[in-house]
């Protein structure tokens, strides 16, 4: 699911919010994992299940990409190199779905180790590219937005170096985001209860972190921030970090 996916659900169902998250763990050595997930729960009990086809109503899994993506190899082969070369940068991600009516969740996470925190640059992104290879149907808003021909609009870029990590996110097509910022003005005021939240845990404890709203866990090897999701949208600096370890 994309971040344009998740604006298109922000606006046809103003008042119910949707949560964003990071979840990072970071090693000694540069390696670690990260997931990304999007929770829609909040809107599926609000009645949101609607915008899904049927057959999704009810399920829980997780698809290795790089099993479909072999699974898919003789289709794959007939695009560009260009494409061939995004859709092989994926085959390091896994991507959990689960929708339960009953229980009113709806959950999207894409997931991945990394060797270098670099390598998950723009992590973000590749949610577009899997859902170019997922199998089955594409729900009503995938192809709505779809043919609206929607990008992502926010990247971020992180790095590891000599115990400092940075997160530092841009816009990438400034007109278009001033144009969606603009859009979704007038829905800013329902979404107060929609968050974009960081949660990085580091191997050794935190000495300090360049964003006064940080939190710590008991040890200060977590470090957990969170803002309105409108604000991280229309800015996205405000979830800049720097956070420097110990010695």
């Amino acid at each position: 699911m994309k971040l344009r996916l998740l604006l298109l659900l922000l606006v046809s169902i103003p008042f119910v919010g949707c949560q964003f998250s990071e979840t990072m763990t970071l090693n000694e050595d540069g390696t670690g994992t990260m997931q990304v997930t999007v929770n829609l729960s909040e809107m599926m009990a609000m009645g949101g299940g609607a915008m899904v086809d049927s057959a999704t109503i009810k399920i829980d899994t997780v698809i290795k990409m790089k099993q479909l993506l072999n699974e898919k190899a003789d289709s794959i082969s007939k695009l560009s190199k260009s494409e061939q070369f995004q859709l092989k940068a994926l085959k390091g991600f896994n991507y959990h779905i689960k929708m339960d009516s009953e229980t009113s969740e709806m959950i999207y996470a894409i997931s991945t180790s990394f060797k270098e925190v670099v390598d998950v640059n723009d992590i973000i992104s590749q949610l577009e590219r899997i859902e170019d290879v997922m199998p089955g149907k594409k729900t009503a808003a995938m192809k709505t937005t779809k043919e609206e021909g929607s990008q992502e609009l926010i990247g971020v870029n992180y790095s590891f170096i000599d115990g400092v990590f940075k997160r530092d996110a841009y816009i990438k097509d400034k007109v278009k985001h001033q144009q969606q910022v603009d859009s979704l003005q007038q829905a800013s005021s329902f979404m107060g209860s929609s968050k974009y939240s960081l949660k990085y845990t580091f191997p050794r404890k935190i000495d300090s972190a360049s964003h006064p709203d940080a939190t710590y866990s008991a040890d200060k090897k977590t470090i957990v921030l969170s803002k309105p999701f409108f604000e991280y949208f229309t800015n996205p600096d405000v979830l800049d970090l720097e956070v420097r370890l110990e010695k």
